[in-house]
């Protein structure tokens, strides 16, 4: 009985994931978060880039795969922002902590003050679609 009462919540959570992460792609996907970053924050593209994938790289080392599958489902093109983020020189290995984030940001240029609010809105956006479970995630990065 637990069984299939856990395939079935599998199964519904897949099913929102999957149609949040289309909806986002309509709204422009990850177009849309890096130009979101850069009209709120006045980043350059690479910065919102980079930004991005590094706080999502945080986020893979400290969350479990389902909470990070749940952020990368909302933010299209997720792996590919990690992957930029290195090719920036923002990570360059495991980031691990704030203090880390804080170095991948300074090498893109930014302070560390910058780090709450790309999390703020990284949140917001999120949380449009995958509600205040995923804004929370987010949120609760730097305090894991």
């Amino acid at each position: 009985m637990f069984r299939n009462a856990t395939l079935i919540v599998s199964f519904v959570l897949g099913l929102c994931l999957f149609s949040g992460c289309a909806q986002l792609q309509a709204l422009g996907g990850t177009d849309t978060l890096t130009q979101l970053l850069t009209s709120q924050l006045g980043v350059t593209q690479n910065q919102a880039t980079g930004g991005v994938g590094s706080v999502l790289t945080l986020a893979k080392e400290k969350m479990s795969s389902l909470d990070f599958n749940t952020i990368t489902a909302l933010i299209p093109g997720a792996d590919t922002l990690m992957k930029t983020s290195k090719d920036l020189g923002a990570v360059t290995g495991p980031i691990g902590n704030k203090a880390g984030l804080e170095a991948a940001f300074s090498r893109l240029g930014m302070g560390a003050d910058n780090i709450p609010k790309f999390i703020q809105t990284m949140g917001d956006f999120v949380g449009k679609t995958g509600g205040d479970s995923a804004r929370n995630l987010l949120a609760s990065l730097l305090t894991r």
